[in-house]
């Protein structure tokens, strides 16, 4: 007996990848209407390296996350470059306390003598 089997074009697995992806297998599959293990093969394909994206299939609402992404990215840079000055005043402060500690003790050692 002959299957029926369905024919995917590769724009189509990637975008379900990335359904997956954003929404979860077992839901994403649902909602495509296929086996949960075909789209999972789809997945591991695409880790593999054996389903790639072609230049231009991304949908436009690809597009509007990959702003939405480059823009936390920056926010994150921001945040992070804030935290890094913050640690590095604080890291000056330690090192000038410790040096005037470490210069008390020599004195109090030297009039303890």
């Amino acid at each position: 007996m002959a299957r029926n089997q369905k024919h995917y074009d590769t724009d189509y697995k990637v975008q379900a990848v990335t359904l997956a992806k954003e929404i979860g297998l077992s839901k994403a599959a649902r909602e495509l209407g296929l086996a949960p293990s075909t789209l999972n093969g789809w997945i591991k394909a695409t880790r593999e390296g054996r389903l790639i994206s072609t230049p231009g299939s991304q949908t436009p609402g690809d597009a509007m996350s990959l702003a939405e992404e480059i823009a936390m990215l920056r926010e994150q840079y921001k945040r992070l470059a804030r935290e890094n000055k913050r640690l590095k005043e604080e890291n000056e402060f330690l090192e000038e306390a410790s040096a005037f500690f470490a210069a008390s003790r020599r004195k109090s050692a030297r009039t303890h003598d």
